[in-house]
């Protein structure tokens, strides 16, 4: 491909982008991935340099843009390279005209920055939620030790904070590596492994993790337990939850079960372990504000509506979490997302509901509210909000 075909081929997919923000479809990735496969031509520095490209613009803009040509001739006005491409040659993008709108740049939709900034975020903070995220593993620690796995990676470093966290060259191919077959190691960020230790698993426990999906902190908390005791992994996605028992299977866990719940019936299905647990985790769903890092577009995907039916959400899953704790057990609850809203807010709001229930500081990231925030900027890692909240 010309350097001209790359940038047009970058504004067909940031088109086919910016409508599946707009409708709810397929994330960028995925586009992308269809993209090419349908191109077989196109070489891998090819793919590379047009996955580069729609990656930069995402980056750059925080208002969903008009169009992919608005994207890119955005990354044009500071791009001498790029704008050359515009040459209109036979499969390359028509030559800019002067009076042609482009896109603004920025870091997020104005309300969504307005929400941020009220939640106790400054610039700095928000700009390092757009870059480009670490590779980071988990070393399970049911198969090996984080010793084994540093030497079969080379360039790996240990995440601080982590029990058996390690960051690699963003190049690594690690899922064909022994040790991911193996079951050794797991991809996850630095940041999950950090606030799944909040919840202080131990051997012997019962543990239910009520929003499991594929199940990543769900191996988290078997390996924390020496797989001694009992997790029951439940969620509402089949597709998802189907994910957990062969990474399971690879990863020597034993004591996971898994139950798929209706949308709305979660109670009634999980009626007899009420009172049961000495620990429930729920990773909530969010916005996922903290994971713009891998998932730019995210930020044009989310509305005002959609943020108010997560915090519902949320909200009604911490009372169900709180009917499934016996006395005296916990309750972690943690989001990916950096809006108080989702985080400090949803925590206070739960403890007015519920008397005698007390929220204990986890020693991790920074003290926000009634739990701690973790985030790019001052973490190297994802950002979360995580909180543990004990039952009398």
């Amino acid at each position: 491909m010309t350097p001209a075909a790359r940038t047009q081929a970058a504004i067909e997919l940031l088109d086919a982008i910016i409508a599946s923000a707009r409708d709810g479809g397929p994330a960028a990735d995925t586009l992308i991935a269809r993209y090419f496969a349908q191109r077989r031509y196109a070489g891998s520095k090819d793919r590379r340099a047009v996955r580069t490209h729609v990656y930069d613009a995402i980056r750059s803009l925080g208002e969903r843009p008009a169009s992919g040509r608005a994207a890119m001739l955005a990354l044009a006005k500071d791009r001498p390279e790029i704008a050359e491409t515009f040459d209109g040659s036979a499969h390359g993008p028509a030559p800019i005209d002067a009076k042609e709108p482009a896109a603004l740049p920025g870091v997020a939709p104005a309300w969504l920055m307005d929400a941020l900034q009220r939640s106790g975020l400054d610039r700095a903070q928000l700009i390092a939620l757009l870059d480009r995220a670490p590779l980071d593993i988990r070393v399970n620690t049911l198969m090996g030790s984080r010793d084994d796995a540093l030497a079969m990676f080379e360039g790996a470093e240990p995440i601080g904070g982590t029990v058996a966290g390690l960051r690699l060259p963003a190049d690594t191919p690690v899922e064909r590596s022994p040790a991911f077959e193996g079951g050794l190691i797991e991809v996850q960020d630095g940041g999950s492994q950090i606030v799944t230790t909040v919840a202080q698993v131990a051997p012997g426990m019962t543990a239910i993790d009520l929003c499991a999906g594929a199940g990543g902190k769900t191996l988290s908390l078997a390996a924390l337990m020496g797989n001694d005791g009992r997790i029951v992994a439940t969620d509402t996605d089949r597709a998802r939850l189907q994910r957990l028992q062969p990474r399971a299977d690879r990863a020597g866990v034993m004591i996971v079960e898994t139950r798929l719940l209706d949308p709305g019936e979660e109670a009634e299905a999980l009626a007899d372990l009420k009172g049961a647990a000495d620990v429930v985790l729920i990773d909530a769903p969010c916005s996922g504000t903290g994971t713009w890092r891998r998932n730019p577009e995210a930020r044009w995907r989310l509305t005002s509506p959609r943020l108010e039916r997560l915090v519902a959400t949320q909200a009604r899953l911490l009372d169900l979490g709180a009917t499934l704790t016996k006395p005296g057990g916990s309750i972690t609850y943690i989001v990916c997302s950096l809006l108080d809203a989702e985080g400090r807010g949803q925590v206070d709001a739960f403890l007015a509901r519920h008397p005698g229930w007390v929220a204990e500081a986890p020693v991790v990231g920074s003290p926000h509210g009634a739990g701690a925030r973790l985030t790019p900027a001052s973490d190297g890692t994802d950002g979360f909000f995580v909180a543990r909240l004990r039952a009398a």
